[in-house]
């Protein structure tokens, strides 16, 4: 496979696991965090993951990434079922990425100082996405099994620590 498909597919891989347990929740679960010493529910998470992939889904045709330019909707961190259908459109979408991973992009980070735009590339930021991804998705987990759902063990896991634990087993 080239690397922008296999970089597409990680992510999609990634969102999908994602999709299956938002789906699972109720809006309480999803939304809150039932009292918890935190400041974000698992959609809040949800909701700052997606809108990550919307910059660089935005960003790919001008080739200019600001991810300092979410848009943080508030319905995506309240409701699942809306969260659920925003996950597939940013499947959907990156699916539908027409470009060779090596297209070069200029990307603004958000919490780069001065707003600096930095040199990219569309592989390099499908690989800081699914990595982004996975450790937002740990404190989902976290959060979750703070309030008695277990999410799986191997959720927001990162590929590598699953495969050494394969190997260690």
């Amino acid at each position: 496979m080239n690397g922008l498909i296999d970089g597409i597919e990680e992510n999609a891989r990634v969102l999908g696991e994602l999709r299956e347990l938002v789906a699972g929740l109720d809006a309480d679960r999803y939304a809150t965090t039932g009292g918890l010493p935190i400041a974000s529910g698992p959609g809040g998470h949800v909701r700052h993951i997606l809108d990550a992939y919307d910059c660089l889904l935005r960003g790919v045709s001008t080739g200019r990434v600001d991810f300092t330019a979410r848009e943080r909707d508030a319905r995506t961190a309240t409701d699942p079922s809306f969260a659920a259908r925003r996950i597939d459109l940013t499947i959907r979408g990156l699916r539908g990425l027409g470009c060779p991973a090596t297209s070069p992009l200029l990307v603004r980070a958000e919490d780069t100082a001065g707003g600096a735009w930095c040199a990219s590339s569309v592989g390099r930021e499908l690989q800081a996405l699914v990595s982004h991804t996975i450790h937002h998705l740990a404190l989902v987990a976290i959060v979750l099994r703070l309030r008695g759902v277990e999410p799986g063990a191997a959720f927001g896991v990162a590929p590598s620590t699953l495969a050494h634990w394969r190997k260690a087993s």
